[in-house]
């Protein structure tokens, strides 16, 4: 897709993947509110995972265990993982991406899983 910046072809990253399979590569964040995170993108390109084929889903796995490996630098102790489907749910970049994100004590949220911001607005238990 012309003009995406994570369809790799069109050399918009501005750091280099640090990894790839088969069906995927490995991004860390440039985030600065979220050092110690990476994606994992299609090669293809589609919008959401919705979109995604069967053996992107195969190959999930290993991108994910690439993800986790490349985060291991930051001796985390637990991982949040989540996709940000359309723009209402916070989707910036509209090609695929799944947000991994290493979690460590003392960090901003420990021990908060990703739904307690729904739950506080909502006044439900935290």
């Amino acid at each position: 897709m012309q003009a995406c910046r994570f369809c790799l072809d069109n050399h918009l990253l501005s750091e280099p993947p640090v990894g790839r399979t088969g069906h995927f590569y490995v991004l860390m964040s440039n985030d600065p509110a979220l050092t110690e995170a990476a994606m994992v993108i299609p090669h293809r390109h589609s919008l959401s995972p919705f979109d995604m084929e069967p053996a992107e889903w195969a190959d999930l796995p290993n991108a994910l265990n690439l993800a986790r490996r490349q985060l291991e630098r930051f001796a985390p102790h637990g991982f949040n993982i989540g996709w940000n489907v359309g723009a209402l749910a916070g989707q910036h970049v509209f090609h695929t991406h799944l947000h991994v994100i290493a979690r460590r004590p003392g960090t901003a949220m420990d021990g908060k899983g990703i739904r307690r911001a729904f739950k506080s607005l909502r006044g439900g238990r935290q």
